[in-house]
């Protein structure tokens, strides 16, 4: 968001956010292997694919917060980031 500013002593604050969003992201992972992306919920007012999709969101902005604030400095992510990508490869199907 334009104009905002974090501050280092935000992180605690950031990474209390994030642990609940994960949270969040599990309980609607559960329910999409329960009931199915297109199954409708809140009298209609959208489907658990909507639900997983704002709670994945809502962990991402977390991400760039702590991005913001140094957290991954220092780190290659890329290198992270292909290291997982290839352990993956290798002991799921996901890649297939």
């Amino acid at each position: 968001v334009t104009g905002m500013r974090i501050y280092l002593d935000k992180i605690p604050e950031i990474l209390d956010l994030l642990q609940e969003e994960c949270a969040e992201v599990i309980q609607n992972v559960s329910k999409v292997r329960r009931f199915g992306l297109d199954n409708k919920y809140l009298n209609g007012e959208g489907t658990q694919q909507d639900a997983l999709v704002k709670e994945l969101v809502d962990v991402l902005v977390l991400l760039n917060l702590l991005g913001d604030q140094g957290m991954f400095d220092g780190y290659n992510i890329d290198e992270l980031v292909s290291n997982k990508q290839q352990k993956l490869a290798k002991w799921t199907k996901v890649y297939e």
